[in-house]
């Protein structure tokens, strides 16, 4: 979910540091940071933000985007959905940087980093913390991987929005809180529609090869002109869910994420224009960055 350059096996070979750092997407993985910042801001606007919750849920939230990137990037190899013709990023077992196993290896590495943040976690939150941390790793898991993966039967973006957006905003809340909030699931949703807006961006660029190899994403099934019509979509009703919080919350401050409209008016023009795998990149790289501005306002909103 990261901009880049043509995918292709013989992209100059970089050193093993390079490779490692290219596998886990770091421009992607803001979408794992934001949700978490805005729990932690909707706790310390209640005077509960709690310094050691909020570094471990964002430990844990990087280490499970890590994890499904890297599964991602190996599974898709492994079963032929990327190939030469893939219009995105540099995959680093497609080049040939590092090997599936290898790949795979980190992923776990990954997954195990984040279940050691989940036993504190669990410590602090209990039983629904345990729910929550196994759904997650296990969707994590299941998005490209396991019988029915999620990505490859158009639920990409709805796993977007519940785990990247519902779960994590909703989550980090209430382990802050000591109690689930009605507050926290209403700011969760804006940020969970932009995290589903960068995930359909990702499917309507791969949308012809992703089709060739039987990968059935939701963009696939609707087709490019509807799945272009649910970015705006997407898009569109954060924002128009950004004025109820303002009337939810009676406070003008909740208006403040407003001030990233005209990114997210530049990033709809440049996805419904864009016809190329460079100009689908930054239509990616501009909807990452909508997401992590629009978050940062979201976060100060809340914490005034």
């Amino acid at each position: 979910m990261s901009a880049g350059t043509h995918a292709s096996a013989s992209a100059a070979r970089p050193t093993l540091w390079r490779a490692w750092w290219s596998a886990i997407r770091p421009r992607t993985l803001g979408a794992s940071l934001i949700p978490v910042a805005v729990g932690a801001a909707l706790a310390a606007s209640e005077g509960r933000l709690r310094a050691g919750v909020a570094l471990a849920c964002a430990a844990a939230a990087l280490a499970l985007q890590i994890g499904t990137n890297l599964v991602n990037d190996a599974l898709d190899f492994l079963n032929r959905i990327d190939t030469a013709e893939r219009l995105g990023p540099t995959r680093v077992t497609l080049a040939g940087w590092l090997s599936a196993r290898a790949v795979l290896g980190g992923s776990a590495l990954a997954f195990a980093a984040a279940l050691a943040c989940g036993v504190y976690l669990v410590a602090v939150g209990g039983l629904p913390i345990l729910g929550i941390g196994l759904a997650s790793i296990a969707a994590a898991v299941g998005y490209s991987a396991g019988p029915f993966p999620l990505a490859s039967h158009g639920l990409g973006e709805l796993a977007a929005f519940v785990f990247f957006g519902v779960v994590a905003v909703t989550g980090s809340a209430y382990l802050h809180l000591d109690r689930w909030s009605a507050a926290a699931l209403a700011a969760s949703l804006p940020v969970a529609a932009l995290v589903s807006a960068i995930m359909a961006v990702n499917n309507l660029r791969d949308i012809e090869t992703d089709a060739r190899s039987g990968k059935r994403t939701l963009a696939v099934r609707l087709g490019a002109p509807r799945a272009r019509n649910l970015y705006t979509a997407l898009v569109a009703g954060a924002y128009a869910w950004t004025l109820a919080l303002a009337c939810l919350r009676g406070s003008l401050w909740m208006l403040l994420p407003l001030a990233s409209l005209p990114l997210a008016l530049g990033a709809v023009r440049q996805l419904r224009a864009a016809s190329s795998g460079p100009q689908f990149n930054l239509a990616l790289a501009g909807t990452a960055r909508l997401h992590i501005v629009y978050g940062g306002l979201l976060c100060v909103a809340l914490a005034c």
